[in-house]
């Protein structure tokens, strides 16, 4: 799933939430953002991939509840994640965001 952080209809908590049940908590997973403002969670973390990401937050490690229904089920989480990207898109405050 991705979500396109240019469009309002699109970037919505609901659709943050959806993102974040998608994936599995067992493995390690990054939220990034395309050049083109496309929002996703990647299994690429860290400094891996990152040609075409101008920010991503930090690595989802796995086990701890960061995505996967859990997560999801976690109203303030869902909305920590939603702020983050409504804060630095387009204009991000760094490449790498370890603190929201």
């Amino acid at each position: 799933m991705r979500i396109n952080l240019n469009d309002p209809s699109d970037f919505t908590l609901e659709n943050v939430k959806k993102l974040i049940e998608t994936e599995d908590d067992s493995v390690n997973t990054q939220f990034r953002v395309t050049d083109e403002g496309m929002l996703h969670l990647s299994r690429d973390y860290g400094n891996m991939n990152l040609d075409g990401i101008p920010f991503r937050i930090e690595t989802n490690i796995a086990g701890n509840d960061y995505v996967g229904q859990s997560a999801a089920d976690d109203e303030k989480w869902v909305q920590r994640v939603y702020n983050v990207f409504k804060e630095n898109w387009p204009n991000p405050k760094s490449s790498y965001l370890d603190t929201f």
